[in-house]
């Protein structure tokens, strides 16, 4: 601030107080009594504030701070929990707070900062970041299930099988398992004993020989490649937009934000 505009600024704050704050001479300029009073006041004060900008300046420049997402048990396993294991080593000063769910959350209203969903999920006033290649479910059996069963050929086959349904929270019903074949798309609202809000549990059921599943490929995969699981239906599984990480466009993103979508951001293998 130049002489002048201090100077101008200070007879402001005396005309609004009524009082003097400096006595003025053509050598020196000193504080009165009051000046020295107030000095002594808001010294601390102003010291205070100066701290506090300054704490706030790190903020900008060193990511910090806590940040809320909602995602389903899968994508906490297979995409969210590996780059935070790389986030949180290098960034001592971000803390991140994670709800499994596998309702399609209002992240807006719920007060998160991101969602991880199945692309397709994502609303249209979203900004959607893939934080994950294509996906495909896959219906699967246990050896002990499917024996002296006949395998399903056809979707409709399942019908006659003992399903295990995943309930969503959002729709407030059982999900549908979702075919495509012969160029249609196909929904089938299958039956059985078991009902989980888990794909985890599902998993341990199907192994336990207890149904039919319909899971990611990716989380039995390694059981189907050993042989304690069946595959069947292939031919109606196609692959699917993957997982996205989403959130508010008008989101003013933080440095600890950013450090998370940039971590998170997939890159489709060159070749």
């Amino acid at each position: 601030m130049s002489q002048p505009t201090l100077s101008y600024t200070v007879r402001q704050l005396e005309a609004r107080l009524g009082v003097r704050l400096l006595a003025r001479t053509t050598r020196s300029v000193a504080p009165t009594e009051a000046g020295e009073r107030l000095l002594q006041t808001i010294g601390p004060l102003y010291d205070g504030i100066v701290t506090g900008m300054n704490a706030l300046s790190e903020y900008r420049d060193k990511p910090a701070g806590t940040i809320r997402i909602t995602a389903d048990e899968h994508a906490v396993t297979t995409i969210l929990a590996p780059a935070l294991g790389r986030i949180l080593l290098r960034y001592p000063d971000i803390k991140v707070e994670v709800t499994v769910d596998f309702g399609l959350t209002d992240i807006v209203a719920e007060r998160f900062d991101a969602g991880i969903r199945i692309g397709e999920q994502v609303a249209k006033d979203m900004i959607a970041v893939p934080v994950g290649p294509e996906m495909r479910m896959v219906v699967v059996g246990a050896p002990m299930y499917f024996a002296g069963r006949h395998l399903p050929k056809k979707p409709q086959d399942l019908l006659g099988h003992n399903c295990i349904n995943l309930r969503l929270p959002t729709y407030g019903g059982l999900y549908a398992w979702e075919f495509e074949g012969d160029g249609r798309e196909l929904r089938v609202r299958v039956d059985g004993q078991l009902v989980f809000n888990s794909t985890g549990q599902i998993h341990r059921a199907v192994l336990a020989g207890l149904g039919v599943a319909y899971l990611p490929e990716e989380q039995v995969h390694a059981d189907i490649r050993e042989g304690l699981l069946v595959q069947v239906l292939d031919d109606w599984c196609p692959a699917f937009s993957g997982y996205h990480l989403y959130y508010p466009s008008r989101r003013q993103a933080s440095p600890a934000f950013k450090v998370l979508v940039d971590s998170l951001r997939y890159t489709r293998p060159s070749g």
